[in-house]
């Protein structure tokens, strides 16, 4: 799983999987959920993250795998 936050866009987008979306759906305004051809979802897009999430903490939390962290 991987979090990306674009501060140019202001979106967040959670990438789930590395499956490729096939196809998505905007479930309320500026968040959209991404699925692959088999229905699972791999992906969830918000626009104006700053205004609809906490971005400033992030906490991890009994997590079963490897945490890496990025700086951009």
């Amino acid at each position: 799983m991987k979090l990306n936050y674009h501060p140019e866009t202001d979106s967040l987008y959670i990438d789930l999987s590395e499956r490729p979306s096939a196809e998505s759906r905007e479930i309320s305004e500026g968040v959209v959920l991404d699925y692959d051809a088999e229905g699972k979802l791999v992906g969830i897009d918000i626009d104006n993250a700053s205004n609809k999430v906490e971005l400033k903490n992030l906490i991890l939390s009994k997590i079963p795998g490897k945490v890496e962290t990025t700086v951009a």
